[in-house]
């Protein structure tokens, strides 16, 4: 995390507003953005329309928000992670580098809510380095997502995800593995290395998947 960004509470409601604070701070906001007192918010991170960043939440360098994104209070998003439109990243979720959410991910910090029930403690979602997270996935709390994963587009997680395995559906189950550079690993595994990026397949778990 880099914490070059230090201020009292404000929002970026005009473009005269706009123009102060990228002249202050090494981010953009888009003027209908809205930025609270977060600790920080890194160099070169881009911050589209309607979005809400709220007191003491985290975001790294070279990261990308989309439209309508809310970053809750205490949330830790490192960098280089590109978030697309209308995700809710709450307070106990961490997003390490490189991570990539589809549009319309949900993310969760209370496994049984009650709307009478006022709770302080939540629990906590860990997405791991290079993990992607397809459209419209739900990530139920309490669970970590490990480093490379790829979530298939509108899975539910309901469970740890192992590093680089490819799961998908409702709920999510392992079906093979992922490349880091997002090509999926041929079963039976005809090559020890991928032909895209060079990884070494043989350094993933050997686990019978029956596919």
């Amino acid at each position: 995390m880099n914490e070059e960004f230090h201020s009292s509470s404000f929002g970026i409601q005009d473009q005269n507003q706009l123009d102060l604070y990228q002249g202050t701070f090494p981010f953009f906001a888009h003027p209908t953005a809205t930025i609270d007192n977060p600790k920080c918010i890194g160099a070169r991170t881009k911050i589209w329309h309607y979005c809400h960043i709220m007191d003491d939440s985290e975001i790294g360098e070279d990261c990308v928000v989309g439209q309508n994104t809310f970053v809750g209070s205490f949330a830790k998003i490192g960098n280089r992670v590109k978030i697309q439109n209308n995700v809710s990243v709450y307070a106990g979720v961490i997003l390490e580098d490189e991570v990539f959410c589809g549009p319309s991910i949900v993310f969760t910090n209370d496994l049984n809510p009650r709307s009478h029930v006022i709770k302080r403690d939540f629990k906590k979602t860990l997405v791991k380095k290079g993990a992607t997270l397809g459209a419209n996935c739900t990530i139920i709390c309490d669970t970590t997502i490990g480093e490379h994963a790829f979530i298939g587009a509108g899975s539910v997680i309901t469970k740890d995800v192992l590093p680089y395995a490819l799961v998908y559906g409702n709920p999510a189950r392992q079906v093979g593995w992922m490349c880091r550079c997002g090509i999926k690993v041929p079963s039976p595994r005809n090559s020890s290395f991928c032909q895209t990026c060079g990884m070494n397949f043989n350094l993933l778990p050997n686990i019978n998947l029956n596919l």
